[in-house]
């Protein structure tokens, strides 16, 4: 639900059934003491710049009279019923007409001023432009020591490490795009993770992403910021880990393995001299469970990245695509298979070397190597075949 405006006339002369070059959105949750301030310096910037542009106000909810406000003043006001940061900004958006959307807090922190920098980007081609607060510079008290100095940098690295992301403040709240990037994205999250996906989003998507500078000030808000420190400082990690299997599930699933397999292939043969210590069998048996839990985390890395491209999460993986022609369900069973069959060979033999012993004792040194290879075989073998069948199945929903 919407109040509509003959404001976007005003701006550069777009009527009412006409589409402006730009829109420019503002989620509201509360904003009375800024809201008129920050419209007024998007009517004033885009009017001085002759940009036919309009004002999206969309309103998450608020108790006060921030939509009174707006409606005053000219914008659109969008009536956004689910709670959250980017819920409000998916209702903004969808109510929106412009060709290029530049996005911005209603609380008074960002420079409106700066809209042009935006426009001049996107009219040259990029698909998204970030602001960079740390490049145009933050104002005393604009943002705590905690996230200017570990929360923001920390963030935006593994950002840039996991996507290689052309970014380097993932969470600057002044950015614009085009409405052709956006639907292409197909952004999914509510809260304040919907900052870090549209970053991510256009990095797996190869979208040409550039920054501009911006400045931070502080917020003009009445109460308490709706930004909780650690609550969504863990939100945006888990997201960034979650859209990433490689880092999350790969990357440490093979390197479990490569440890474990070094560390049992060394010590099946017998005990190892380090120094004044002894490494025997229950060293071997950290390298068997090294070897097992790698195995669940890069099968887990191939189940979550098909499924993400499957629901469309993530983007189509040339890499991927080639890897399954090889690898398809009948080799998966035959691997498995393989491995199971030299899991049990090795179980019949330590049950030979049993009855050899009467069904006795036997040297525990000797039978823990040998039951050690049996686990590890019979495991791996067992997850391979059920796993190929997992993913084939995934794969039919694909297709």
């Amino acid at each position: 639900m919407s109040s509509t405006s003959p404001l976007t006339s005003e701006l550069g002369g777009a009527g009412p059934l006409e589409t402006p070059e730009l829109s420019v959105v503002l989620p509201c949750l509360d904003e009375a003491a800024t809201i008129g301030v920050c419209i007024e310096q998007v009517r004033k910037t885009l009017l001085a710049n002759n940009i036919s542009g309009e004002i999206i106000v969309a309103d998450n909810g608020s108790s006060d009279n921030s939509r009174e406000i707006a409606e005053a003043l000219g914008a659109t006001v969008v009536a956004v019923e689910s709670r959250g940061y980017g819920s409000a900004l998916m209702g903004g958006i969808a109510a929106a007409r412009g060709k290029y959307i530049v996005m911005g807090d209603a609380d008074g922190s960002y420079d409106f001023s700066h809209t042009p920098l935006f426009v001049d980007k996107l009219r040259s081609g990029y698909a998204l432009v970030m602001g960079n607060r740390f490049q145009g510079g933050i104002r005393p008290g604009a943002m705590p020591p905690l996230h200017r100095y570990l929360g923001n940098p920390m963030l935006t690295a593994i950002g840039r490490l996991f996507f290689r992301a052309n970014c380097h403040d993932f969470y600057c709240g002044l950015r614009g795009f085009t409405r052709a990037a956006y639907e292409n994205m197909s952004l999914r999250t509510t809260g304040m993770e919907f900052a870090s996906e549209m970053v991510v989003k256009a990095a797996l998507f190869n979208m040409p992403v550039c920054e501009v500078p911006t400045t931070l000030s502080p917020d003009g808000r009445v109460g308490r910021s709706h930004l909780r420190t650690w609550h969504d400082g863990f939100r945006g990690l888990r997201f960034l880990l979650l859209y990433s299997p490689r880092w999350l599930f790969l990357y440490p699933g093979l390197s479990l393995i490569i440890v474990g397999i070094a560390t049992a292939t060394w010590l099946l043969p017998g005990p190892r001299r380090v120094g004044h210590s002894v490494l025997d069998i229950h060293t071997l048996l950290y390298g068997v469970v090294a070897i097992l839990a790698g195995s669940q985390a890069v099968i887990f890395a191939f189940f979550t990245k098909v499924f993400g491209i499957t629901e469309g999460l993530l983007p189509e993986d040339p890499r991927l695509t080639r890897a399954f022609r090889v690898f398809n369900l009948e080799k998966g069973l035959l691997a498995g298979g393989a491995l199971l069959t030299a899991g049990v060979c090795i179980a019949v033999y330590s049950f030979y070397l049993w009855n050899r012993a009467g069904f006795g004792p036997m040297n525990p040194v000797v039978l823990v190597r040998l039951v050690a290879a049996v686990i590890v075989s019979v495991t791996v073998g067992v997850e391979i075949i059920l796993s190929s069948f997992f993913l084939s199945i995934l794969g039919i929903a694909r297709k």
